[in-house]
Parts: structure tokens; C-alpha cells; sequence
């Protein structure tokens, strides 16, 4: 039998949920009303940004293997604010919280300032249909 690779990482899937996210929030910004889109948006960021946090565990587990504490703990701590600002965003998402949604991207946005999204993505657009999804796991 051959190894299995898998070249979908947990670095890569991270990197693309923060892509998304800042085209999701460049759109966000971009409406002027609170309709479906809207809706769409503010439940994809905060979806993303707790899919960014599960992918944490799985950067680090190598690197405690190798005994790398340290490493990995500051890694920990470096992106443990997603979990919070995703657990909060979705709450407020759920309460149609707006100007709590709106706060919430801004931090994401300063959070992520730093990373460059040509306006030429191929992307398309990830958010559409989220909010239902989202509404899905919390009538459970």
C-alpha cells in the first residue's frame, strides 16, 4: 500500500477561510441595507472564523510532538481571539444584532489588514447561503 498525502493542510485551509473572510468583509462593507447578502456575509465571516479556529489544534499537534511547548502555545495564543470574536459574532448574527455584526468585521478587518486579496479573486463568493446553514445548526 502507498502513503496517503494529504495536501489539503491545515495551514492551507487557513489561509483560504482568511482569504474569504476578507472579501466577505469587503463586501460586507460594501452593503447599504440589511437584506439576504447581508445576512449571508455576517453568518459566513463568523463561521469562518471558528472553522479557523478548529484548524489550530491541528497545526500544533506535530509540534508538541516534537516537543515544541513553547512554539505552540504562542501559536495558541495568537489566534485564540477567533474562537471569541466567532462565538460572539454568531450570537450576534442570531439576535440580528447589526451594529454588534458591524463592530465585530471591523476587528476581523484590523485583525487581518495585513493580508492582500486581488480584486480579481477566483473565489467566487463562499458566503452564499450561509446564514441558512448557520440558522440549521442553531435550531438543533
Amino acid at each position: 500500500m502507498s502513503r496517503i498525502i494529504n495536501t489539503e493542510s491545515a495551514g492551507k485551509q487557513r489561509n483560504k477561510l482568511i482569504k474569504a473572510i476578507v472579501i466577505s468583509i469587503r463586501e460586507l462593507m460594501k452593503q447599504g441595507a440589511i437584506d439576504d447578502t447581508t445576512k449571508d456575509l455576517a453568518a459566513f465571516i463568523s463561521r469562518g472564523l471558528l472553522a479557523i479556529h478548529a484548524t489550530i489544534e491541528q497545526s500544533v499537534g506535530p509540534w508538541e510532538k516534537r516537543g515544541y511547548w513553547v512554539k505552540a502555545d504562542k501559536f495558541r495564543l495568537e489566534w485564540a481571539w477567533t474562537k471569541d470574536v466567532g462565538e460572539d459574532m454568531v450570537k450576534a448574527v442570531l439576535d440580528e444584532d447589526w451594529a454588534s455584526v458591524a463592530a465585530f468585521a471591523a476587528v476581523v478587518g484590523e485583525k487581518f489588514s495585513n493580508i492582500e486579496v486581488s480584486e480579481r479573486h477566483r473565489m467566487g463568493k463562499p458566503w452564499v447561503g450561509a446564514y441558512q446553514l448557520l440558522m440549521g445548526e442553531n435550531r438543533q
